[in-house]
């Protein structure tokens, strides 16, 4: 080894404490709006501190295949930077989970194939739970980021013998890990039933779950591919990829978590699919607004030109329609005419967790005027107008009343409160969980822009400046 990049284990240990220290002040600052770029940037030095010190420390500087490698995977992300559009995050995030799966899985594979399972129990269970784990998140972010593409039907794809497929593929997974251990198996048909078995596990499983729960898909994945990471850390004794992997999938865990609270829902249900259904609503039931305080319906536009205080509310239609710009000029108009402006964001609004935010950030919307639920539901009944744009079941108020439908319970933006609201959705049919939404059938004090919000807000600003 080269003495001057030469390494102890215990300086090793020492310097992979503090990168994993870094990673946990960044993840700390992201969760600061002002400090999240910051945050970013340290827990991105601090996993390339990790590469590089995994080069020195296993003396794989000279190996130059290494470089081409890593030269092709920062053009890649180079061209990713300037290619991808905000509006196709969601995807992205996907397949970079997916990614992270499928390095374990190869990692993992690497170890099953040294390991001698009759002797290296440890090694040979942890390298095996860890190549399953990375696949099964590989083969679901490919799906999901499919999903979120429109490439694949958002809604749950239901296949025959759904229960019994996962049933078997378990089975025989864990026979796969036990046997080994027990009497001598080729190797080659360990690897094997593991590819196949986990791909058809994943294809089933992940088909099942809606377009709509995949905020909570997302972040579940995440945590997978942290866990595959960490495993496949454990298979090689690395603690470093033990640290860094336990972190992610501690973090995803904790989001998916905040996910399902936010939507009521259970983690079970939504991976069994169980979360969306057509159903019928007794739309009379919305009784958290009295329609007899309004006697007339105003112009709308001499509603907004005399409004003092708006509410924007946005959802994954701004974000499919690409609209976000022509919200910004809206929200440029209400400033211009002294009108105090708010964003309400649900917190599983668009596709992946921050996904409005990060939109309304792409077209310069200040982060202080972005208000999570709970910290501005209670002024939807005293401001002078709520526009949504795209959002359906994160307002629908059936969350509140009606037990028999797939949102009971989920806490909701109070839209249905506000005297006046305006409406950008592309139709009236129900969102993903196939519930309508009883604020459509108010008589009064509601103003509906059917279309592509990106055409409908065009006009809407056109016609406030004309």
């Amino acid at each position: 080894m080269n003495l001057l990049f030469a390494l102890s284990n215990t300086n090793y240990y020492i310097i992979s404490g503090i990168l994993v220290v870094l990673v946990l002040l960044g993840i700390f600052l992201m969760s600061k709006v002002k400090y999240a770029r910051l945050g970013n940037f340290i827990s991105a030095l601090a996993v390339l501190g990790a590469v590089i010190l995994t080069l020195i420390y296993y003396d794989i500087l000279d190996i130059w295949a290494l470089y081409i490698y890593i030269g092709i995977g920062a053009i890649l992300s180079i061209v990713i930077v300037l290619k991808v559009k905000m509006i196709n995050m969601p995807q992205m995030i996907g397949l970079f989970n997916g990614l992270g799966g499928l390095v374990s899985t190869i990692v993992s594979g690497f170890a099953i194939y040294k390991s001698t399972p009759n002797t290296d129990i440890f090694l040979y269970v942890t390298a095996y739970l860890g190549f399953y784990i990375g696949l099964v998140t590989f083969v679901g972010s490919i799906i999901a980021a499919l999903k979120l593409q429109r490439t694949l039907p958002q809604r749950p794809i239901h296949i025959k013998g759904y229960q019994p497929i996962l049933i078997i593929s378990l089975l025989i997974v864990i026979a796969s890990l036990v046997v080994p251990i027990i009497v001598s198996v080729n190797v080659w048909i360990i690897i094997g039933l593991g590819l196949g078995i986990g791909t058809l596990f994943s294809v089933v499983f992940s088909l099942k779950i809606g377009g709509a729960d995949m905020p909570i898909v997302i972040s579940l994945l995440n945590s997978f591919s942290g866990l595959a990471a960490a495993l496949s850390g454990l298979a090689l004794l690395d603690p470093l990829s033990v640290s860094i992997g336990a972190i992610v999938g501690a973090s995803g865990l904790l989001l998916t978590q905040i996910m399902c609270k936010a939507m009521n829902r259970s983690l079970l249900d939504i991976l069994l699919g169980k979360t969306h259904m057509n159903i019928q609503v007794d739309t009379r039931k919305m009784e958290s607004f009295d329609e007899e305080t309004i006697t007339e319906t105003k112009n709308p536009l001499q509603v907004l030109k005399e409004a003092k205080s708006v509410i924007i509310v946005p959802g994954y239609g701004m974000a499919i329609a690409q609209a976000q710009g022509f919200v910004k000029q809206l929200q440029d108009f209400f400033i211009k005419n002294n009108t105090t402006v708010k964003y309400a964001i649900h917190p599983v609004a668009g596709r992946m967790p921050g996904h409005m935010n990060v939109l309304l950030a792409e077209v310069d919307v200040d982060y202080d005027i972005l208000f999570e639920m709970d910290n501005i539901n209670d002024e939807f009944k005293t401001t002078d107008a709520v526009i949504v744009i795209g959002a359906n079941d994160v307002l629908n108020p059936a969350a509140r009343t009606n037990t028999d439908t797939p949102i009971y319970g989920m806490p909701i933006l109070n839209v249905d409160q506000a005297k006046e609201i305006f409406i950008f959705n592309y139709d009236l049919n129900p969102g993903y969980s196939g519930v309508p939404n009883p604020i459509y059938n108010r008589k009064t004090g509601l103003h509906l822009y059917l279309g592509n919000a990106y055409d409908t807000l065009q006009k809407l600003l056109n016609d406030l400046q004309g």
